[in-house]
């Protein structure tokens, strides 16, 4: 995989560049270079929105298909299957899918524990989307 880019906001993205579709496995296999321990193997919607938050430790993101844009305060930042985002803890973010198509990904962080702060309305949590808040 290419080197990783790092944003000023520390935010870290690292492109796919295999000449082969990615699959659940190799993103995996990827992420596991990382040291993160992932919690959740997640597909959202089309068009899904999820509301600003921050996680309290730092995060990872391994797409594994469809396309999604992170919402950062001084720029967004488009993700596609096979690439891998680290978020570092603490940096306030909005999701969002800008098509119909749904898109897959692997969510870890340090701990391998789900810490969030939510800055919003809490739309899009995980939660949200188990139909578990009232």
């Amino acid at each position: 995989m290419a080197q990783a880019v790092t944003l000023p906001n520390g935010v870290q993205l690292i492109k796919w560049t295999r000449q082969e579709e990615p699959t659940a496995e190799t993103v995996a296999a990827e992420m596991a270079a990382f040291g993160y321990g992932v919690y959740d193997l997640q597909t959202v919607p089309g068009w899904f929105n999820r509301s600003r938050h921050a996680h309290d430790e730092p995060e990872i993101r391994g797409a594994v298909s469809g396309v999604i844009t992170f919402h950062f305060d001084d720029f967004p930042v488009t993700i596609e299957g096979g690439d891998i985002l680290l978020i570092p803890g603490g940096l306030a973010h909005e999701v969002i899918v800008h098509n119909p198509r749904p898109f897959q990904a692997y969510k870890g962080s340090e701990s391998g524990v789900r810490r969030v702060t939510e800055l919003g309305d809490g739309k899009g949590s995980v939660e949200d989307l188990a139909g578990g808040r009232s």
